[in-house]
């Protein structure tokens, strides 16, 4: 069904049509997202709210293939659709109409669906880094806050990219994107499919893996970093497997006697931050 769904409303010099029914075909890629987060989308992903919106726009790596947005925020969202594409589709929706698309309740109101341009590997990305670089490589690492976490960490202390083994989340799920304020679609990043093949890469370009763990070996304050370093991340509770961090340097984060826990997103932002060369 069209019919009234043909409406348009003057946005930034273009025009956003008004979705009235939520079974439109235009805006079939946003049903049900939380359903159809977690098993991909054909290299689609949803990018949620204004300022990821915003960094999805400036993002080379990627593009925007349509904007779903609540009818009351579409005003202010003036500035941010003046850097779209002119021929970019924004559809705007009531509350009612957009929380039945979605399949739950969108309370940002803002929705964007993005494309990878292609998928770069793990080798060629490496490659590409300069001569003295930071990445960060995580080692399962499945929750979608932590990995968004980290990867808003990863941008605010320069590292240049992240690796993930298999068993991690996909950066470019909705939540993932959302915790890190779009830091997903800014820091490269590839996939490998285990720890070991993603370490054998490292080697093969010179950089020094650091396990970051409470059993390491250094304090990561009086760490002498290598020109090409890569902070290798575990999951929480079990950490890296020992057999892994027997292969690599370890560190650790000096803490209060008697306590040596911390939440992997929150040891990254000590670790880069002591990483960092643009203190």
């Amino acid at each position: 069904m069209t019919g009234s769904n043909e409406r348009q409303v003057g946005i930034a010099g273009s025009d956003a049509v008004r979705i009235d029914d939520p079974d439109d075909p235009r805006v079939a890629p946003y049903r049900n997202i939380r359903e159809r987060d977690l098993v991909g989308r054909e290299g689609r992903f949803v990018a949620e709210g204004k300022v990821v919106l915003d960094v999805l726009f400036r993002a080379q790596r990627f593009t925007v293939e349509s904007v779903l947005v609540l009818e009351n925020r579409l005003e202010g969202l003036r500035r941010v659709l003046s850097s779209a594409p002119a021929d970019l589709p924004v559809y705007v929706a009531s509350r009612a109409v957009m929380d039945a698309i979605a399949g739950f309740h969108i309370h940002r109101g803002i929705l964007g669906i993005g494309r990878r341009r292609d998928t770069q590997s793990a080798d060629n990305l490496l490659a590409g880094l300069p001569t003295r670089a930071l990445v960060v490589m995580l080692v399962g690492i499945a929750n979608h806050d932590n990995v968004g976490a980290i990867f808003r960490n990863a941008a605010a202390f320069g590292a240049d990219a992240v690796l993930l083994d298999a068993t991690s989340c996909d950066p470019l799920y909705r939540k993932a994107i959302r915790v890190s304020v779009g830091a997903a679609l800014k820091v490269p990043f590839a996939a490998g499919p285990d720890a070991e093949s993603i370490l054998a890469l490292l080697a093969r370009h010179a950089f020094v893996p650091v396990a970051l763990s409470p059993r390491g070996r250094d304090d990561i304050r009086t760490l002498a970093r290598p020109e090409r370093i890569a902070l290798v991340l575990g999951t929480e509770g079990e950490g890296l497997p020992e057999a892994l961090m027997a292969r690599m340097r370890t560190a650790r984060i000096a803490m209060a006697p008697g306590f040596d826990s911390l939440n992997v997103a929150a040891a990254s932002a000590i670790a880069l931050h002591e990483l960092w060369e643009g203190q």
